[in-house]
């Protein structure tokens, strides 16, 4: 027993200083404004909660939205620049490959986004297909995703029609974000400008969309939906309200994947705030407690309580940002943080998560970034 436990030890301390070196990488999608060069990438320190430079990756303009593959072995951007000259559409996405041991990224190849104003990119739990959002345009496009990473060319395709309320913002359709479901069996594309969420049936096997029984999910007009996403249960869904700033609340039946209304646009705002404002993002901590929503105009976070039994949200409050215009932020995924992206501050402001009350604590020092607009991390 006497020389285990020399051994047992020496195991400890390995696997100790093996955990302690995983590294976790942060990649910033930026807007091509104020001497922004494309997507940065940093190293994090958990305990120290810096960032350290790792990496830019210069020559695209305004990738705005990030995707890192299942696999961890990719990462995709859509841009607001071309493909290629001849490109007819304004908008692109490219793929890199992701080096397993620093997180530097390595160009792979770019396709045209097949519409104006790409703004956001899902893939599938599989990992072989990418929906693209398209808002200029009104449509979505679904590529191939190829096993060494490469993207194919268009394997599905809907446009949209139709307007709502608003003359301003809603005038046409504006593709803004899908949502896969936690089984990968049904897509959700957000449309801002028909005030629809639009259901479809997802064929993983060869990446073509059917409407669901249930095609559409009507919002209230005017409201504008942006984002959405999973309670961690996988009942419920709930939606970004850009226009009026509030927050859709749906349960979900699982085997049709239609949502019916729990809650409808839950004011996100203080009653005192009169002015300006819209919402952007929308994230729930992993264990299901607390939904923060980003809020351009207030610059703040609001903080909700979630009910484990009905899904139904409580107004807990708001967390300044630290800066202007929060058009994303993270959630940590081990639920210790939150990081906000300043998009007109250029600053990347960090919180951490009270884990009894949802509150958040401003932590380390702001990072500097010209215009970052999207955040995702990476565990090596």
């Amino acid at each position: 027993m006497k020389r285990l436990i020399p051994a047992l030890l020496s195991l400890l301390v390995f696997f100790t200083v093996s955990a302690q070196q995983k590294k976790e990488i942060m990649y910033v999608g930026t807007y091509s404004v104020r001497g922004s060069q494309g997507i940065y990438a940093f190293t994090f320190d958990r305990v120290k909660r810096t960032f350290k430079p790792l990496q830019t990756v210069p020559g695209l303009e305004s990738p705005n939205f990030l995707a890192i593959h299942p696999n961890h072995k990719f990462l995709y951007s859509v841009n607001s620049g071309k493909a290629d000259v001849n490109d007819s559409e304004k908008g692109s996405v490219s793929a890199y490959g992701i080096d397993p041991k620093t997180g530097r990224l390595s160009g792979l190849n770019n396709r045209s986004s097949y519409g104006d104003g790409p703004c956001h990119i899902t893939v599938d739990k599989t990992g072989q297909f990418a929906f693209i959002s398209n808002y200029s345009q009104g449509n979505l496009i679904v590529l191939p995703l190829f096993d060494d990473g490469l993207l194919g060319t268009p394997s599905d395709a809907k446009r949209y029609t139709g307007n709502s309320v608003n003359p301003k913002r809603q005038e046409g359709p504006h593709v803004h974000s899908t949502m896969i479901s936690p089984d990968n069996k049904f897509l959700y594309v957000a449309d801002l400008g028909t005030d629809k969420i639009y259901v479809y049936n997802f064929d993983e096997t060869n990446g073509t969309l059917q409407p669901a029984n249930t095609p559409e999910v009507n919002i209230t007009p005017g409201a504008g939906p942006r984002h959405m996403t999973w309670h961690p249960n996988g009942k419920f869904a709930y939606v970004a309200e850009e226009l009026t700033s509030t927050v859709g609340v749906y349960a979900v039946d699982k085997t049709s994947g239609a949502w019916t209304v729990v809650e409808d646009t839950v004011r996100s705002l203080p009653v005192t705030f009169k002015e300006q404002n819209t919402s952007a993002d929308i994230h729930i901590d992993p264990k299901g407690k607390f939904l923060y929503m980003s809020n351009r105009g207030l610059n703040a976070l609001s903080i909700f309580s979630i009910s484990p039994t009905t899904g139904k949200l409580t107004f807990v409050g708001t967390q300044d940002v630290g800066g202007k215009t929060p058009r994303n932020f993270m959630m940590d995924p081990k639920g210790e943080f939150i990081f906000v992206a300043n998009m007109d501050s250029d600053n990347i402001v960090t919180y951490r998560i009270n884990p009894k009350t949802g509150k958040l604590t401003v932590v380390g020092k702001p990072l500097k970034v010209p215009s970052p607009v999207c955040l995702k991390m990476l565990t090596l």
